[in-house]
């Protein structure tokens, strides 16, 4: 004897499909697929090239969520482009400091130390590696 599926039934079996599909993003040996990795996730993926980043300032890779600067000629850092106050990106590089918009946060460009609050800890170092003329990240 069958019994007819309740809502509840049908919309588990749906939903349990909907995630088993959204979960399935990979290629055949278990590994992501290019196209469905990020930018964030590409080590070795060219972020700028050295003249891109002005000595004693910076660039913003938004979709990277990272900061690459320039403190004295041919010295590039890179820095979690996330404020450590609230998560905000942070939005320009100025006059030595990381700048975030939110709360007005700044953070040296040398170190990702703080520079102003209300943040009160340090921007994360990132690694990125220059060959040549191109910054990539590590």
């Amino acid at each position: 004897m069958t019994h007819p599926a309740s809502r509840r039934t049908v919309l588990l079996a749906t939903g349990a499909t909907a995630l088993a599909v959204g979960c399935g993003e990979g290629d055949d040996n278990g590994g992501t697929s290019a196209e469905s990795a990020s930018p964030a996730a590409s080590p070795g993926r060219e972020l700028a090239r050295t003249a891109d980043i002005p000595v004693g300032g910076g660039k913003i890779f938004k979709d990277e969520k990272v900061v690459v600067t320039q403190p004295t000629k041919g010295d590039f850092k890179a820095f979690s482009a996330v404020c450590t106050h609230q998560g905000c990106t942070v939005a320009g590089v100025a006059d030595g400091t990381i700048n975030c918009p939110c709360h007005r946060s700044s953070f040296r460009i040398a170190d990702g130390s703080v520079t102003g609050g209300p943040a009160t800890r340090p921007l994360p170092e990132e690694q990125v590696t220059v060959e040549g003329d191109v910054i990539r990240l590590a």
